[in-house]
């Protein structure tokens, strides 16, 4: 039997503030979300934004929670659920959130015990982030050093570009296009301050040092999550037939002051409306299942403030969760077909 461990990000375990201020003290005190001396980060964790920002998230989290729980658990769970069924007995499907339950080391053990001959494991972010991937990896790596005689760790690939993924995204997204009918579409991504990219630049002569600097992958900006992006919506805006002219690329849920990745999200939807644009829709690609960036910013916050600029009408197409196309490119992937 091969072991199959997917990761995603995380959720606090209720929508109360207490637990949101834990689940954004766990979060956000990772070196590799917050790159900072580690004084200043525990500091500005502790003192400012766990404190400050719990009260405002709890609110948020409260107006998309779902009886059975947290959107982004709910959808996480029935993924694993339903792979395990595509996959078969030759598989042993767990999931893990990188913040939050269930952890990895748990899953790991689970893994474990099923006396799996092989692990291949599966963060479940598109498009390449140390704050993302490399923070679940490297969480991956340290359980792995706790745990004696785990079977071995198979690492699979970001799938910005993989073709399951793309037509997946695109099959719901034509749905959406079909009823909606928006007069503009968004590829919202979720934001990295700018010095994440510039990290990544092999070189230091490619990344964000021209306006077109991410509109191909090559070997500069291979890691570049802002590329990665921009490769996943011209894929999807190609599937679909979108004209370049009908769609723009950009990133939301910024923080703090420091700079971040542009075009801004929430800039660009209040200068579409003033620009006439009355029917919005916007993809999520860098989310495969819907949670708090996707239904609460994009689906209330983004709506609301793209009528209050004089839009008509914002819509959030959904995410994959456990769409069955998604399910049957993901059971591909990780058998390498």
């Amino acid at each position: 039997m091969i072991g199959i461990l997917l990761i995603n990000l995380g959720t606090p375990r209720s929508p109360h503030v207490k637990e949101v201020r834990k689940y954004l003290r766990e979060f956000l005190s990772d070196p590799y979300v917050i790159d900072i001396n580690p004084i200043a980060r525990w500091l500005l964790v502790h003192l400012i934004i766990a404190p400050f920002r719990a009260p405002k998230s709890a609110l948020a989290y409260q107006s998309i929670w779902e009886k059975k729980g947290s959107p982004l658990l709910i959808h996480t769970r029935e993924l694993a659920q339903a792979l395990q069924v595509e996959m078969g007995n030759d598989f042993h499907v767990e999931f893990a959130m990188r913040y939050g339950e269930p952890d990895i080391q748990s899953a790991l053990l689970k893994l474990k015990a099923k006396q799996v001959k092989e692990i291949r494991v599966l963060p479940l972010y598109p498009q390449y982030a140390a704050s993302s991937t490399g923070s679940s990896l490297a969480k991956v790596y340290q359980v792995e050093k706790q745990i004696e005689d785990l079977p071995t760790l198979k690492i699979l690939p970001s799938f910005f570009e993989n073709a399951g993924f793309i037509k997946s995204f695109s099959e719901i997204g034509k749905k959406s296009i079909e009823e909606f009918q928006p007069d503009h579409i968004l590829f919202s991504f979720h934001g990295l301050p700018v010095r994440h990219i510039l990290k990544q630049d092999i070189g230091g002569q490619h990344c964000l040092k021209k306006t077109d600097c991410c509109e191909r992958i090559i070997p500069a900006n291979g890691l570049c999550y802002r590329a990665h992006c921009f490769h996943s919506a011209h894929l999807i805006a190609k599937e679909l037939a979108i004209p370049s002219q009908d769609y723009s690329i950009c990133f939301q849920s910024r923080l703090g002051r420091t700079p971040w990745i542009e075009p801004f999200t929430d800039i660009l939807i209040t200068d579409l409306a003033k620009q006439n644009k009355k029917r919005l829709l916007i993809f999520c690609p860098s989310f495969v299942a819907d949670c708090l960036e996707t239904l609460e910013e994009i689906g209330i916050r983004a709506r609301e403030s793209f009528i209050a600029a004089g839009g008509e009408d914002l819509a959030l197409v959904p995410s994959l969760n456990a769409h069955p196309l998604w399910v049957k490119s993901l059971s591909e992937m990780l058998q390498g077909k």
